[in-house]
This record gives structure tokens, sequence and C-alpha cells, in this order.
């Protein structure tokens, strides 16, 4: 029989998800993968695989992520990313394993002058930062053994995402617009998932703010990448995010990883070097650079 640590990665699919399952090497870790078969917001069939596997550790990487959907569908929205997180911590709790809980910088309402660390209150302002607000207070009161942690503008192999979009775009010599005065920090998969690697051996709890250091905004991200991935001499248009009544996406949620500093345990890449990874490893798409 195995003795190796058994991790169960529910959201496996997606862009973490995807970084963590590549990540772990099989002769030291049992992993155990699911997605829309093992539904989090269904209690049941939560309870049904906790049982039948009975993990070590749970990396709730599952969410309903798109800001758009979740403002047309705020009830599935809360139904994955609070209930899903509800429904994961009770498991947890019933087997004692321990869980790492995947939040978002969009738990913070945009209005800051300064980065954000773990103490400052969180006051979302979206459906999508309210509900994943309330997954991490389910977290908190179910379960002891949790790690809360939270990352910003997550890009990587799973998903479509913002770094192939602007990629896309370049390819088919289209100008490209994004919004100048959002403010944080893109955090690849695979960088955050060398903190979860981390997190998953260590005797950690609590919350930690791990996106990447350093900050930008998304035209200067999209420049950045188009630098890298190279179209360096495409366009990039500055448009206002905030023009709108309803923001889809709070201004300013730039990230201090201040426990992750004081406790001196990890340190998150500058993220043009993590983009720089990213880039030169990534497949060529519909005949553009890599």
């Amino acid at each position: 029989m195995s003795r190796n640590l058994k991790i169960w990665i529910a959201g496996a699919s997606g862009r973490l998800g995807s970084a963590l399952y590549r990540r772990f090497d099989r002769t030291e870790y049992d992993i155990l993968t699911s997605d829309h078969d093992v539904p989090v917001g269904e209690t049941n069939e939560v309870n049904r695989y906790a049982d039948m596997n009975y993990p070590n550790v749970i990396i709730n990487c599952s969410g309903l992520t798109d800001v758009r959907e979740c403002e047309r569908d705020p009830e599935h929205a809360y139904k994955v990313n609070a209930l899903g997180a509800r429904n994961l911590a009770i498991a947890a709790r019933r087997i004692d394993a321990k869980l790492i809980q995947i939040s978002t910088d969009d738990v913070f309402d945009g209005s800051a002058s300064a980065p954000l660390n773990e103490f400052d209150a969180p006051h979302p302002i979206t459906v999508y930062g309210k509900s994943k607000y309330a997954g991490e207070a389910f977290v908190r009161e179910l379960t002891d053994k949790h790690v809360i942690v939270r990352s910003s503008w997550i890009y990587g192999s799973g998903t479509y995402d913002f770094v192939d979009d602007v990629l896309d775009r370049a390819a088919r010599g289209e100008t490209v617009s994004v919004p100048g005065d959002e403010i944080s920090s893109p955090t690849s998969s695979d960088a955050l998932a060398g903190f979860i690697h981390y997190l998953i051996q260590s005797k950690e709890f609590g919350l930690y703010h791990a996106s990447c250091e350093g900050a930008c905004s998304r035209s200067e991200f999209a420049r950045e990448i188009l630098r890298l991935g190279g179209y360096p001499d495409v366009p990039v248009e500055s448009t206002v995010a905030s023009a709108g009544d309803t923001p889809l996406r709070p201004k300013f949620t730039l990230l201090d990883n201040m426990m992750m500093r004081m406790t001196g345990i990890y340190k998150m890449p500058d993220w043009r070097d993590a983009l720089a990874r990213y880039l030169s490893a990534r497949p060529s798409r519909n005949g553009g650079a890599k």
C-alpha cells in the first residue's frame, strides 16, 4: 500500500489546477483530480468522493471566475464559490485533511492607494468578489486545518486567458485595447503552484497573499506580453475600465505578501520574470510567436 501523501485537486483542469498536476512528483504524492465530475457545490458528491479517497490535503482550485457570468447568475456564483468551499471545508474537517482554499484579490473594493496586506479588511463590490469572500468565511468557520491563499491576475495553461487574448489579437494585427486604470500584479499559475507545493508539507495555516512581486496596470501587462511574445510594435490602447456604473473588476488590488515576508517561508518571483518563463515555454498559437 502506498504511503505517499494523497492530494485532491478540486478544479484540476483550470490554470492553477493544471500547474499543480504538472508539478507534483508521482513518487512522492498520490494525486486525485476532479472537476465537473465532482461538482463542489453538490454536498453529497463532495462527501462521497472524500469518503471514497480519504485525501490528506485538499486544494480547492475550483471556482466560477467569469465575472460577467457571476453578475448574470449570482446564485450559481455563490453555489460554486461559497457553497463549494463550505462543502470541501466540512469534508476536510471530517476526514482530518488540510484544506488549501484559493481566493482572489477581488475581495477588495479597489479604492486603496497602497498595497493590500492580510490585515486589511476586505470589502468586495462584485458578485465574484463577494462569493469568493463568502467561501473564505466558510473555510475559517468550519475547519481549523486550513490555509487561504489570495492571489491576483492568474494566468497559465489550462484555460483561455488574458495572455492568450493579447497575443491572439496581436497575431490578427489588431490594436490591443485594455484598461489602464486597473492596477495589480500578474501571477503565473506555475509561480503560485510553487508556493502551494511548499504549503502542502508545511505546518503553516491561516491567510496568505501570494502574488508575484511588483505592480503594473493591465495596459503595462499587455505591453510586456507583446514585447516578450514577439510583437513589440503592436499598439496598446489604454482604456478606462471604471467608466461603467457597475465595474466588473476593482481598480486597485495590488496585494502585499506581508505574511510570507514576515514568516520568511517563501518569496514569489517578480512578475516580469515569471511572465518571461511562461512565454518561453508556451506553445505557438495560430502561427504566432511563442
